[in-house]
């Protein structure tokens, strides 16, 4: 499908926008030995939105003023406990052969999943979006076309985010400081975008 080059460089130039993603990236880089379970929790997030998308849910969600109130609020109140956590405990790099935190890998993905998946503004990114690169007189189904897009996105946000938390853990890791400082400018971060996410939708 020849959208799917296009789609691949807005997509990428998206994802390389710091947001709740990449403060949750960011922390989880300094507080864990391993990024992976963050990341995989963004990722399991996307592809589940792909899969909403595919399946024609998002337009019914998206038609439904009740309904998206609900999950921006679900959301957004994620968001800012999140980052009240955040700024209460902020991460510090972790000690050599330890992996910073009591947190299960479990654990970190679905606040992951949770970052991704119930970011309203993400679902309607993806509703506005991804279409507009999929045709419908193509010779696959639409949904196919729709889930080949989303993981090309999911693909996207899994080089930039683990690449993101690597970065933040091996150049911050030695400046404890730094490193307390730039946490806590995540958590401030998350507080902002689910701040925002509320005044939008609900004033």
């Amino acid at each position: 499908m020849a959208g799917i080059g296009a789609f691949w460089s807005v997509s990428f130039l998206l994802v390389l926008v710091p947001g709740a993603d990449w403060a949750y990236a960011i922390t989880a880089g300094l507080r864990h030995r391993s990024v992976l379970p963050a990341v995989g929790g963004l990722l399991s997030g996307y592809v589940l939105l792909t899969a909403v998308v595919a399946a024609g849910l998002a337009t019914a969600v998206a038609g439904s003023p009740t309904v998206l109130t609900a999950l921006t609020a679900a959301g957004a109140t994620y968001l800012v406990w999140l980052g009240a956590t955040t700024l209460v405990r902020p991460a510090a790099p972790r000690a050599e052969g330890g992996d910073g935190g009591a947190d299960s890998w479990v654990g970190r993905v679905a606040r992951g999943a949770g970052i991704s998946g119930l970011n309203p503004k993400a679902l309607l990114l993806f509703l506005a979006l991804l279409p507009q690169f999929a045709a419908r007189d193509a010779d696959w189904p639409f949904a196919a076309q729709i889930v080949a897009l989303g993981l090309v996105h999911t693909a996207n946000c899994a080089v930039v985010y683990a690449g993101v938390g690597t970065t933040a853990r091996r150049i911050l890791g030695a400046r404890p400081a730094v490193a307390t400082v730039v946490s806590r400018f995540s958590g401030a971060a998350m507080i902002l975008v689910g701040a925002l996410l509320l005044v939008e939708r609900l004033v």
